[in-house]
């Protein structure tokens, strides 16, 4: 694995040479002298962290970071080593980007501590977007063949994460959840195109297939063990139960469906009744509503498809900034 890469800049030889010796064992280091340097080195390399001074010639670490962060990325962390120790010098540097603050004289140890715990931090940023990006990948996945359109999948996302939110959820489960929903129909990836797309009916045999997907996506979804896969293969799976127990693939009822299940279908269904479809025009609000009311106690847990009618401003908060670009 290649080692992370520090840009140290500071104007005096003595510094860099100090800095070399406590870092150069476990990173790869870039040196710049002037801030001119430090950005075209930022500009090449794109270094992993930036350990800056303060007091340079011409342009001083305020204005690097500042650049940095605006002519480059924002999510390269900066910390300042300097010789100044007035409140408002550590206060500035924070409000021009940086992420900590190291006065000198420097002690090797605190230099080595504070580094590793910020590319540390650099690391499960960089993990987190990786598998925000698997999940976006998968769940786009399930909808490649599909009338279904991504902003579908952030819709009935946002309306479960609400509902979930509405009922006392905490902000953990809210957003484990949100970011497991968009997989619900992970296993449609393994039903034939021609089912997936006929604009008709589906006759009995085709039926039979479609609601293969069910399980199809928790088998794929149940092979790791991540909290979020795990709850997303238990939504896969469920999903199409009925709360009056005729749903499928296991005929479940009332509390016997997952809770988690239980405020997707809701999420999902009403974000399907009031969008527009190749087959279908969208319901008007009023309407899907009113079916979402109608069928409390039948197709849907009945506290639930109260509560989420309850939160209709929020929910038409969220059309509206989730609104594809073709509707009106």
């Amino acid at each position: 694995m290649s080692k992370y890469l520090i840009l140290i800049v500071d104007d005096e030889p003595q510094n860099l040479a100090l800095m070399r010796q406590i870092l150069q064992k476990d990173y790869e280091l870039k040196f710049a002298k002037s801030g001119e340097d430090a950005l075209r080195i930022v500009g090449k390399y794109q270094p992993d962290l930036v350990l800056l001074d303060i007091q340079m010639p011409n342009m001083d670490g305020y204005e690097i970071c500042t650049r940095i962060k605006g002519e480059f990325s924002k999510n390269i962390p900066v910390i300042f080593v300097s010789s100044r120790t007035e409140v408002g010098d550590e206060a500035k540097g924070f409000d021009v980007g940086a992420s900590d603050y190291i006065i000198k004289p420097v002690i090797p140890e605190l230099v080595v501590a504070r580094v590793k715990t910020h590319l540390s931090l650099v690391g499960k940023e960089a993990l987190e977007k990786s598998y925000k990006e698997a999940i976006s990948m998968l769940s786009q996945a399930g909808h490649y063949n599909d009338t279904d359109t991504g902003l579908h999948i952030e819709r009935m996302a946002a309306y479960a994460r609400l509902l979930a939110s509405g009922i006392g959820w905490s902000h953990e489960q809210c957003e484990l959840l949100e970011k497991a929903a968009p997989l619900h129909d992970t296993g449609k990836i393994g039903i034939p195109d021609n089912i997936l797309r006929k604009k008709g009916k589906l006759d009995p045999d085709e039926w039979e297939v479609m609601k293969k997907h069910s399980y199809m996506g928790y088998e794929i979804l149940s092979k790791s063990d991540a909290p979020v896969f795990k709850l997303a293969a238990e939504i896969a799976y469920c999903h199409h139960e009925r709360w009056d127990g005729g749903g499928y693939p296991r005929g479940l009822a009332n509390d016997k469906i997952p809770a988690a299940t239980r405020i997707v279908t809701i999420a999902d269904v009403f974000d399907a009744l009031t969008s527009k479809r190749p087959y279908k025009e969208p319901w008007s609000l009023d309407k899907a509503f009113d079916y979402l009311k109608e069928q409390g106690g039948n197709q849907f847990d009945p506290k639930l498809a109260s509560r989420f009618c309850e939160m209709r401003t929020d929910v038409e908060r969220i059309k509206i900034e989730l609104k594809n670009p073709n509707e009106t």
